[in-house]
């Protein structure tokens, strides 16, 4: 088992009570509601937290990019992955991801994962996104391109990553007379490609097909062990391959505390706060018309049902979307979906809604001593 820490950066100051005023906090809550001064201590008590994570032994950091929200103030992952860059010495840095289709040109992404790769001496993993729906409101792109801007911008990264330049590209979306950037990846051919989701089909068969780790984010148990499953499926039938464990990964808030009760206590706050408020998006918005197609629009919808419905600490739990409790409760609970899915990459969220820094430490140190040594080798 390979243990990342996850970081979405959110906006922990926002009134739990913003909610009497604005309908979500994405795309239109003001940003006069954002304090910059506070955005500083913020944004280095999270580089903190990422960093202490190598000391802890934790196999990698990730960072991701979402844009105009309270939920994740990482408009552009690549930045804070090269301020990590030269901070820490071993770990993995994971980039999930770069939203493909909101930039204006791949080769960008190409050359800054190049950077990045040969910055930490090939320590970066490079995760792709479409970016989800609001962000489409955001950028005023169009939603019913975005999967073929997606894949066209994957393949020019890759092509850029593995081809010897200069060479022409010429697609749909994107044109270049001259493909040849500097510099090239040190990871040989490219660095490894993650693909988080929320459970398209055509996402898990493409990802199958490339044999990319899939990594499924914000579900409970039960639909995480179907897509997860389905994943492998697909591998071992369309593509007859075994899927292995580092190719299925598993992304959810995480909290451990002494005990279950002192768990839930100091989770509770900072969880309901984050499934309740941050997340809380009008359906419009999270999918505008036209992001999924049909054959994935069921499949998402599932998963994402009650997204809008109040949550307790106590309903996350049952489900199965986050883990809280003592370490022997966070070790018999993993053992169990280990034991039903076989994934290999937990990518805890362990700091989440409001969460503060000082509890952010506890847990991660928690986890470490009392949680990673006994299922580290499952």
């Amino acid at each position: 088992m390979n243990f990342y820490f996850f970081h979405l950066m959110p906006w922990l100051h926002l009134d739990p009570d913003y909610d009497e005023t604005y309908d979500t906090a994405w795309v239109t809550l003001p940003n006069s509601l954002y304090d910059p001064k506070k955005g500083n201590i913020l944004y280095n008590q999270y580089l903190d937290q990422l960093e202490k994570a190598e000391e802890l032994g934790f196999d990698g950091i990730c960072v991701n990019e979402h844009h105009q929200n309270a939920y994740g103030n990482m408009p552009s992952p690549n930045i804070m992955a090269a301020a990590l860059a030269r901070r820490t010495k071993n770990i993995k840095i994971a980039i999930l991801g770069n939203a493909l289709p909101l930039r204006e040109h791949p080769l960008r992404i190409a050359e800054e994962i190049a950077m990045l790769d040969v910055i930490t001496d090939g320590r970066i993993i490079s995760g792709f996104v479409r970016g989800i729906g609001a962000e489409y409101h955001t950028f005023g792109t169009n939603p019913t391109q975005s999967r073929d801007r997606f894949l066209e911008a994957h393949d020019l990264i890759i092509d850029a990553w593995t081809k010897e330049g200069p060479f022409e590209f010429s697609g749909k979306h994107y044109q270049s007379k001259y493909v040849n950037i500097w510099p090239r990846p040190i990871q040989e051919p490219f660095p490894p490609v993650w693909i988080p989701s929320q459970g398209s089909s055509e996402t898990i068969e493409w990802a199958a097909e490339r044999k990319y780790t899939y990594l499924q984010t914000f579900s409970p148990a039960e639909t995480v062990k179907k897509y997860l499953n389905a994943y492998k499926d697909i591998a071992e039938k369309q593509f007859r391959y075994t899927a292995s464990p580092e190719q299925l990964g598993w992304a959810m808030p995480i909290y451990v505390a002494e005990t279950d009760e002192a768990a839930i206590s100091e989770a509770r706050e900072h969880m309901e706060f984050f499934f309740n408020k941050l997340l809380r998006m009008p359906p419009e918005l999270f999918f505008p018309p036209g992001y999924l197609t049909q054959k994935s629009a069921k499949a998402v919808m599932e998963s994402k049902k009650g997204l809008s419905s109040k949550k307790t600490i106590e309903s996350l739990m049952e489900n199965g979307s986050i883990l809280v409790g003592s370490p022997d409760t966070i070790i018999d609970r993993l053992k169990q979906y280990h034991n039903e899915t076989g994934f290999g990459n937990l990518v805890g969220i362990f700091q989440f809604g409001s969460l503060p820094h000082d509890l952010t430490m506890k847990n991660i140190s928690l986890f470490s001593t009392k949680v990673m040594p006994y299922i580290r080798n499952l």
